[in-house]
């Protein structure tokens, strides 16, 4: 796995270390997603009834709803990246930065192992 020049080589354990915490958080987000599709369904068909239902209620609802898929779109954004992860150190490219091909930082891998760009490519990102 490649490292930013002064960085220590990843070690068996320490890439071990991440793959666990990605392979975890894959599971975690996975079921935050179930229960968010389970709460919208409620939301859906609690909010499809809207006879005799004062605006505040229904406003209520909207609010819950809209916030409950929100949880859920930013849980699947999350997955998704812990999963790209999971196949870049299968494939034996985790640490490459997708948009320069410059290693990402051992330390910054550590602290946000779902990372797939280095740090200048990121603030560049955010810039635009």
């Amino acid at each position: 796995m490649p490292v930013r020049p002064g960085e220590d080589p990843w070690t068996a354990e320490e890439l071990d270390e991440v793959r666990t915490e990605l392979e975890q958080e894959v599971e975690r987000l996975s079921g935050q997603i179930e229960t968010s599709n389970a709460e919208l369904v409620g939301l859906l068909r609690d909010g499809s009834d809207g006879a005799g239902r004062d605006a505040a209620d229904v406003g209520s609802t909207n609010f819950e709803r809209d916030h409950e898929m929100s949880l859920a779109n930013n849980a699947r954004v999350m997955l998704e990246q812990s999963q790209l992860a999971l196949k870049h150190i299968e494939q034996g490219t985790y640490g490459v930065c997708d948009n320069c091909g410059q290693p990402i930082g051992k330390g910054r891998l550590q602290v946000f192992p779902r990372a797939t760009l280095c740090v200048t490519c990121k603030q560049r990102e955010e810039r635009r």
